[in-house]
């Protein structure tokens, strides 16, 4: 293994690692990184994703600290830069992030061990089964009310479970009105786990605005945790999209 101290700013990455076979070698972690839990317990944690102490990494002294484009902050990263290399992921479909799972192993020659985890994404990915498409609306966030656009990764599992993404024609994380939504017309519309923690009251408050809608909690993992977490998610969401209808 060519890196001894590795800091994980990802949370879907620091399983990931986990997985590799790389525990021994990682050494902080950011509160979100939950999973698998047993292995992570006693890795140090350095913060948050958006506010990462970036002196308690330093004193870390690693020698690779993994971060995301959209999950961590540039100015952060530029201060990691000047005492470690930093390895920053673009993940923005299911593509980029098999791609990523490949060249984080072959960084960390790991190849033997992520070679059958992308063998078997693939593989569960060629056994989706073609599903009614059902015009969606799916909100991460509350106070404003945040959806999703086409350039997210939460956007391509939309799609590749025949979830049509009614905010489609927009990017990132669009602000939505409950206007926009009523036009939008969306059958369905789910409120994810994560990172806002939607519960049943806030079902109920999006249904009087929205009667004839199908309003659903979601687990936010199947939809945004990357990684290695990709296989039971995509296993989980065949086997809901399969019992599932409006």
């Amino acid at each position: 293994m060519p890196y001894k101290r590795i800091v994980s700013l990802v949370p879907s990455l620091t399983e990931l690692l986990v997985d590799l076979g790389v525990t021994d070698s990682l050494k902080g972690r950011t509160r979100f990184c939950i999973h698998p839990k047993d292995e992570i317990e006693s890795i140090e944690i350095i913060g948050g994703t958006k506010n990462p102490n970036i002196d308690k990494i330093r004193a870390i002294k690693p020698d690779l600290v993994i971060a995301n484009k959209e999950e961590n902050i540039k100015t952060d990263v530029e201060a990691i830069q000047e005492f470690s290399e930093v390895l920053v992921t673009d993940i923005s479909t299911i593509e980029d992030a098999l791609f990523a799972i490949h060249f984080i192993a072959e960084k960390l020659n790991c190849m033997k061990e992520a070679e059958p985890l992308i063998r078997n994404v693939l593989s569960e990915l060629d056994s989706i089964s073609e599903f009614t498409p059902i015009q969606t609306a799916y909100f991460i966030w509350k106070d404003p009310w945040m959806s999703v656009g086409n350039d997210t990764y939460i956007h391509d599992v939309m799609e590749t479970f025949s979830l049509v993404n009614v905010f489609g024609d927009q990017k990132r994380y669009p602000t939505v009105t409950f206007e926009l939504l009523k036009e939008a017309n969306p059958k369905l519309i789910l409120l994810s786990s994560e990172p806002f923690p939607f519960k049943e009251k806030h079902k109920t408050e999006l249904q009087v605005y929205l009667p004839d809608s199908k309003i659903q909690l979601i687990d936010g993992e199947w939809f945004s945790w990357y990684g290695s977490r990709m296989l039971p998610s995509f296993k989980n969401l065949s086997k809901w999209r399969a019992g599932f209808s409006i």
